[in-house]
């Protein structure tokens, strides 16, 4: 009997099969996963597990026997090549099929290829699976010399725990900040000085023109200005793309991403989509696709429920977080679109929020080693709640009691 199959065995699927047992589902659910891994957490692998913290042991979601007990039958190292919507079958690629009740897509992202001559040296990584951090912590401590392609989250995470064995490390951010599409300045400044602080290079408006090596070998970057830089190691950090290939062939809408409503469901009713693949269509009829473990958690649990028939629609606040050396910032809303940003707290301590503002309304809070601030921050924003800028800004003013 056909029963609920999951492709993409990451957060989203398991938190997906998961979920359907806690909803009472009682029916066969199959996780493909395309890794050799069962679940594992990604998070780490830019921070503890690249500096040797974590074991990779710790990173499994789940006990191995959690997997029988619950009912759910994981086939890894799997690659799903096909969907058969009418005959409710999806193929894998040693040709076998199976077929499905309910079918959830949580087929994740890919890193973004570097369109350069010499992408696939030696020496060049990315960071994405459990596979690239175990190959890249080898080459790490090998390293001298560590070029940063990319001043985004993973690549200034990569350059921290670089910095932090003692590596000489450059930074090529091509914008004029860092972080420049999430966070505003204030932030960017500080995360440079940050870096600097600990002897990174930060180089920015840095636009690479060619990877200069020998014998398939990296051993430098040079930038358009004819700059050159030294690199026994390239870590290229500059985005990733939505896998939606599988739910493109087979004929589900897809627009930079899997397209779902509130309720993760796809455009077959059959179909859902959850996680770093999916772009959920706004009210407003614009398109949303979030990269988090939030997103992965809340979204998936609406897929489940809508394979179910049931409706549990996810409209929380986004929030995120980085750890870079002794500094967590954690973000809650969304910056886009903002016209106004007032500081609480003190930048030199390395304690500090921004709180943004676009129409006088707060839309997001970035704070900085102020967990307190974060979480008033998300539950101000989740009941559509307003501080004043100079509520905001001033540190006597208790912003938790607007929430009373």
């Amino acid at each position: 009997m056909s029963g609920m199959l999951i492709v993409g065995a990451g957060l989203a699927g398991l938190t997906v099969a998961e979920s359907l047992r806690s909803d009472g589902y009682d029916g066969p659910i199959t996780l493909v996963g395309a890794e050799p891994h069962a679940p594992y957490q990604r998070p780490p692998l830019s921070k503890a597990f690249l500096l040797g913290e974590a074991k990779e042991a710790q990173l499994a979601m789940r006990p191995a026997e959690l997997y029988a007990k619950k009912g759910i039958e994981l086939r890894l190292d799997t690659e799903a090549k096909a969907v058969d919507r009418a005959a409710r079958l999806v193929r894998l690629a040693d040709g076998s099929t199976l077929g499905y009740q309910g079918l959830a897509l949580c087929t994740g992202a890919r890193l973004r290829p570097l369109p350069l001559a010499g992408a696939q040296w030696q020496g060049v990584f990315g960071l994405r699976t459990l596979d690239d951090a175990r190959t890249l912590a080898g080459a790490l401590d090998a390293a001298r010399s560590v070029v940063v392609l990319g001043g985004g989250f993973i690549g200034l995470e990569v350059a921290a725990v670089a910095a932090r064995k003692g590596k000489n490390v450059v930074v090529l951010e091509a914008m004029e900040r860092l972080m420049a599409r999430v966070v505003a300045p204030p932030v960017s400044e500080f995360y440079r000085d940050l870096h600097a602080g600990h002897g990174v290079d930060v180089v920015l408006g840095a636009a690479v023109s060619e990877l200069v090596g020998s014998d398939n070998r990296i051993a430098a970057v040079r930038t358009r200005d004819g700059r050159e830089y030294a690199a026994d190691l390239l870590l290229v950090g500059i985005g990733v793309l939505p896998n939606a290939e599988l739910a493109a062939a087979a004929g589900l809408e897809v627009e930079g991403g899997i397209v779902v409503d509130a309720c993760s469901r796809t455009s077959d009713p059959a179909i859902v989509a959850a996680g770093d693949c999916a772009a959920r269509r706004l009210p407003e009829g614009g398109l949303r696709r979030l990269e988090s473990v939030q997103n992965a958690l809340e979204q998936s649990k609406s897929a489940a429920a809508a394979l179910l028939g049931r409706e549990r629609p996810f409209d929380a606040t986004p929030w995120f977080w980085s750890e870079q050396y002794d500094v967590k910032l954690q973000m809650a809303g969304l910056t886009a679109g903002y016209e106004q940003t007032v500081t609480r707290g003190n930048p030199a301590a390395r304690s500090f929020s921004v709180y943004y503002y676009r129409g006088g309304q707060l839309v997001a809070v970035d704070s900085l080693n102020q967990p307190g601030d974060h979480m008033t921050a998300r539950k101000l924003l989740d009941r559509r709640l307003s501080p004043t800028p100079q509520q905001a800004a001033d540190p006597a003013t208790d912003l938790a009691a607007l929430l009373a």
